[in-house]
């Protein structure tokens, strides 16, 4: 073998040493997928079939192969070979074997050496690939903190600190916040998204991005719930005190969250909201100054509804009659089928001079509050609320209507 092919076939032993060492790539997954690219390269090149390329993994060498049928009479000398000249090779040919002759073009080194490098690229992709998957996979729905590297049109870029940029879209960003080069920031991953082709009006592929993307939010309900696991211990304990009820968020403005408390001796609101309102304090400063109401849960609706409406008092609180009820939404899954929700609804009678703050900026605080509780809730000044009476008296009437019918 010549200098020149030594020198090649080393630099193909050292890749494959260095791609099995520092990417965990097994030397003998290397080979296959750079045999196979031999071998569809020599075909294109030189217009051939039946070959097989070999590569020495102890040195690096490849030769090619062609594997042509043993034959009295040749007829095509690409594929055939006569039992006479397979003789010279070996006496142990007989009619219809294969015979593997070599035909390493003496040029092939450096067709070789670029496809070489072709396919090392390539499985140093696919093991960056993995492994950002494999670790960012098991971080779903987890917080991680990193610094702002760049922008463009489609995301703000936060750099992990592993070789990784996670994806900030303008969409998950907070409204009052500003992102500048350096800047430090929390963020919660959402999604990890491979960098699959996308299909283009005009029939043509395109990718949307370069690699595996880590794609984070700092407006996902979900961040608010880990900031509030990471300052108050007792919600991220799994046996904790204090259990997680759920959130509703404008993310940079306002977010209600409720809490509840497994120990009857324990302040699931005031636990959280901590020493002098340290804990709450902290989450608030994370989020730019974003306002929360940390409200008590209940099972019993009419009191957890009476707590997500504060600050505001409530008077009385009327259900709808047609509650647990099916209504069609007017929309269809990807079956065809109708979807439906359950109606859960209430009216809700605050003080006059209250109307405003239990409807809030907006209808913010009565829009959160319905979020939270999961109904519909319909506000309404105390001065507007029937009177029993008038409840009784249609009671009645209706009884006193029903007997007649009866008679």
């Amino acid at each position: 073998m010549s200098t020149k092919k030594q020198k090649q076939a080393q630099e193909l032993l050292d890749a494959m040493n260095v791609l099995e060492k520092e990417k965990g790539i097994k030397k003998e997954v290397v080979i296959e997928a750079l045999t196979d690219a031999l071998e569809k390269a020599y075909k294109t090149n030189y217009n051939a079939s039946n070959v097989e390329v070999k590569i020495d993994e102890n040195t690096g060498e490849f030769k090619v192969f062609s594997d042509k049928t043993v034959v009295a009479e040749v007829e095509n000398p690409k594929e055939q070979i006569s039992l006479h000249d397979a003789w010279e090779k070996s006496h142990g040919y007989s009619l219809g074997d294969t015979f593997q002759e070599e035909v390493t073009p003496h040029d092939f080194g450096r067709l070789a050496a670029q496809t070489a490098k072709n396919i090392v690229l390539q499985k140093l992709r696919e093991a960056e690939r993995d492994r950002v998957i494999n670790k960012y996979d098991k971080m779903l729905n987890e917080l991680v903190e990193g610094e702002v590297s760049r922008e463009d049109n489609r995301f703000i870029y936060i750099d992990l600190g592993d070789g990784v940029e996670a994806g900030l879209s303008k969409r998950q960003t907070m409204p009052n916040e500003e992102y500048r080069i350096h800047d430090r920031v929390q963020v919660y991953i959402y999604k990890v998204a491979d960098a699959k082709p996308m299909q283009q009006p005009d029939g043509t592929q395109k990718r949307q991005y370069r690699g595996p993307l880590v794609l984070v939010s700092r407006t996902d309900p979900g961040m608010l719930k880990r900031l509030f696991e990471k300052e108050v211990p007792e919600l991220k304990e799994q046996n904790g005190p204090i259990e997680w009820k759920g959130s509703a968020r404008e993310a940079g403005d306002r977010s209600k969250v409720a809490v509840a408390s497994k120990d009857p001796n324990i302040d699931p609101v005031g636990t959280c909201v901590g020493p002098r309102g340290a804990r709450v304090q902290a989450i608030v400063n994370q989020l730019g100054g974003e306002n929360i109401d940390i409200i008590e849960y209940s099972s019993d609706p009419a009191i957890f509804i009476k707590n997500a409406l504060k600050p505001a008092t409530v008077d009385r609180l009327d259900f709808d009659d047609n509650n647990g009820e099916e209504e069609d939404t007017g929309s269809v899954d990807h079956e065809g089928n109708k979807i439906v929700k359950v109606h859960h609804g209430c009216t809700v009678y605050v003080p006059d001079d209250q109307l405003s703050l239990a409807i809030g900026k907006r209808g913010q605080n009565v829009r959160l509050a319905a979020q939270l509780t999961k109904y519909k809730i319909d506000i309404k000044p105390s001065s507007e609320a029937p009177s029993v009476d008038d409840q009784t008296d249609d009671f009645d009437d209706d009884a006193q209507n029903d007997a007649t019918d009866a008679e």
